[in-house]
């Protein structure tokens, strides 16, 4: 076991810098990247979900890597007790990561990555919504701030890993699961399939 920590502090690092980065740049929405630009946040049409990305979720002035500032990680040994406490205390800020109260009721359209948490006779019935492909099965969990509990209104026909448009309202409502702590929730008045583009 100890031999996987460096890799799985080395995972945490990398998540936490790459969905946390000060300003990201603007980037657009395609099939490898559904998580769209500021462009993102246009105001909607009136009666319509607001298109969001993920980088929203997170508050302006959370910073996850402040209490880690100035660790070396190649100076840690697989056997140094230290790395096992960092790790422990990395997966805690993920776990506790602050949600935007900014977007604690708004009607939205979020895409995003499936983990499924039940299934009823081939449908999801209640899911994980994440930002990029692997996280909370072949990586550490994201941040609390960038996973979404979902339920559907209706079950959906879609596998783990399937990329999904979701719309419903956000709350900033915590839930413990198997797969990951997550921030938020939806229940998702519509979960379709990704289609490259915010129709």
């Amino acid at each position: 076991m100890i031999k996987t920590l460096r890799p799985l502090l080395l995972a945490l690092c990398a998540a936490a810098a790459t969905a946390y980065a000060a300003d990201p740049a603007p980037q657009s929405t395609s099939a490898t990247n559904p998580l769209g630009g500021k462009e993102a946040a246009a105001k909607p049409a009136p009666g319509q979900p607001r298109l969001i990305a993920w980088e929203e979720l997170v508050p302006k002035d959370w910073d996850p890597m402040k209490e880690f500032k100035g660790v070396d990680l190649s100076k840690l040994e697989d056997g140094d007790p230290r790395a096992n406490e960092l790790l422990l205390k990395m997966q805690e800020v993920s776990n506790n990561a602050p949600t935007n109260p900014e977007m604690n009721g708004v009607e939205i359209k979020l895409p995003g990555f499936i983990v499924p948490l039940e299934e009823n006779k081939g449908e999801v019935t209640e899911f994980l919504l994440v930002p990029y492909f692997g996280a909370c099965i072949h990586t550490p969990p994201p941040p609390a701030n960038q996973i979404v509990h979902v339920r559907p209104r209706r079950g959906a026909k879609f596998r783990a890993m399937d990329t999904v448009w979701i719309t419903g309202k956000l709350q900033t409502l915590r839930n413990d699961s198997m797969m990951g702590v997550s921030g938020y929730h939806v229940t998702a008045e519509s979960v379709t399939k990704y289609t490259g583009g915010a129709k």
